[in-house]
């Protein structure tokens, strides 16, 4: 399993990072303190690493250089996470090593899209790459496309990552916050309803085979491949 360690003081993100990774098939550990952060690298090396640039005890810049110095974890993958607008932190990042940067907020689709493309450049593949298929419905994850049988679906991005999402967590309930947090990288009850115009566009087509994407009262949505039809 793919390990990524969070290096993150706020832990209303890190918490939310931790969740939605873990969520997603990796093996991810938080740290709020560099001091922290150094004892888990020296006990087991991840295969990436998510990098705030501000943080107590020594800079995430400070981090980033001393993993690139180390013979022992040069070949970590790291994705800076920063707050800061400036060209400066950016380019700064990315000459001392970092693989690539995201700056808050983001989304967590988008998150996830960006680590997987750093794995596979490091040669680092994994297996949530593959097509999910369920009934006539094939998910292409390389080629973000949908098919419905032999006919290829015209989704927008967010009913894409919606439907990926309730695709890879088959069987499973999620609430309209988790899916707010997943796909649009924010949670509120008042934008809830935000998912279920994208569910209804969805399903609309999807035809009949919309009965896969399930509304669970009160709650949320469940994706049941054996619901499907053509």
């Amino acid at each position: 399993m793919t390990r990524i360690y969070i290096l993150e003081d706020d832990e209303s993100i890190s918490g939310l990072l931790e969740y939605a990774l873990s969520s997603s098939g990796f093996d991810a550990s938080t740290y709020s303190r560099p001091s922290l952060f150094w004892d888990g690298m020296a006990k087991a090396i991840p295969d990436l690493v998510l990098l705030d640039i501000m943080l107590p005890e020594e800079s995430g810049l400070d981090v980033l250089k001393k993993i690139r110095r180390s013979s022992k974890w040069k070949d970590v993958a790291v994705i800076m996470l920063t707050a800061a607008s400036s060209e400066f932190d950016k380019v700064t990042g990315l000459d001392m090593g970092a693989d690539d940067y995201i700056t808050k907020p983001f989304g967590m689709m988008e998150l996830l899209s960006r680590i997987k493309a750093v794995l596979r450049r490091r040669g680092r593949g994994i297996d949530d790459e593959k097509s999910l298929r369920y009934g006539p419905l094939t998910l292409d994850r390389r080629a973000h496309s949908v098919f419905l049988g032999e006919k290829e679906l015209s989704l927008s991005l967010k009913e894409y990552e919606l439907l990926s999402l309730l695709m890879e967590n088959e069987g499973a309930c999620l609430s309209r916050e988790q899916i707010l947090t997943s796909v649009w990288g924010y949670s509120s009850d008042s934008e809830s309803r935000t998912v279920d115009v994208h569910i209804r566009h969805i399903r609309e087509k999807l035809g009949s085979s919309s009965t896969m994407i399930e509304t669970v009262t009160g709650v949320g949505y469940r994706f049941n491949g054996k619901g499907s039809q053509l």
